[in-house]
């Protein structure tokens, strides 16, 4: 019997360390407020908390409501039409990550993600665009690196999903000795995007610099947008 406890015991201990070992996921945004993050420019900010649909009346809007029970709350960017806003990022800093979220924009909208607040991936209502004419402004792109593949994009007001495992650039001091990496980006279950080195930060980031870490950075300053099911998992 004690010679059966003991292995029983060791598989026991391996299996509880392995899980210890394992990174978490985050989810920064809480669904009650802004906690957890910072802006741009907080008197021009637009972001607020609730449920957001396309205007029927104005499609190039989003309207606000009160999230019904059982429904997830947004991060949703209320600007109007001729507006500027403010960008919002994670007071968390990041290295390499699994990102997954959910995004929905109306008609004719453009924001971005920006991954350590510097490497953009563009968000774009680029619905019906046929693949040959997609640029790097369209979305899906590595803005100022690489063009999507595909178009996947669905149509304005619906909710779109973003996948994208990314690697951080490597330091050695202040000398970067390896590129920042988009190893994959998938949208709506179509890859856009695999083993896309970014030489340098995309214009508009955060700092303008590339750094070991960074936070999670929705852009804010062009039009409206809402996120929601923000998931960061940190990779070893």
């Amino acid at each position: 019997m004690f010679r059966l406890v003991l292995p029983a015991i060791a598989v026991a201990l391996a299996l509880a360390l392995a899980s210890a070992a394992d990174p978490k996921p985050t989810e920064p945004f809480n669904g009650k407020n802004l906690d957890g993050w910072k802006l741009k420019n907080e008197k021009a900010s637009k972001w607020v908390v609730g449920k957001a649909t396309m205007s029927s009346g104005t499609p190039q809007q989003l309207d606000l409501s009160k999230p019904k029970a059982g429904e997830t709350p947004e991060l949703v960017n209320l600007l109007s039409l001729g507006q500027h806003g403010s960008d919002i990022y994670t007071e968390e800093k990041f290295g390499d990550i699994h990102l997954e979220l959910e995004f929905m924009v109306p008609k004719g909208s453009n924001s971005g993600i920006y991954l350590m607040g510097e490497y953009e991936v563009q968000i774009l209502d680029s619905y019906g665009k046929p693949d040959d004419k997609l640029t790097q402004s369209d979305l899906g792109a590595l803005y100022s690196a690489a063009a999507p593949k595909k178009n996947a994009a669905k149509k304005p007001g619906e909710w779109q999903k973003f996948v994208i495992d990314f690697q951080a650039p490597r330091f050695e001091g202040t000398k970067k000795t390896t590129n920042a990496k988009f190893i994959k980006v998938v949208l709506n279950d179509v890859v856009l995007h695999e083993n896309v080195e970014m030489k340098q930060q995309t214009p508009g980031g955060l700092t303008g610099k590339e750094h070991p870490t960074g936070p999670l950075m929705f852009q804010g300053d062009h039009g409206p947008v809402a996120f929601r099911n923000i998931e960061i998992t940190p990779k070893k």
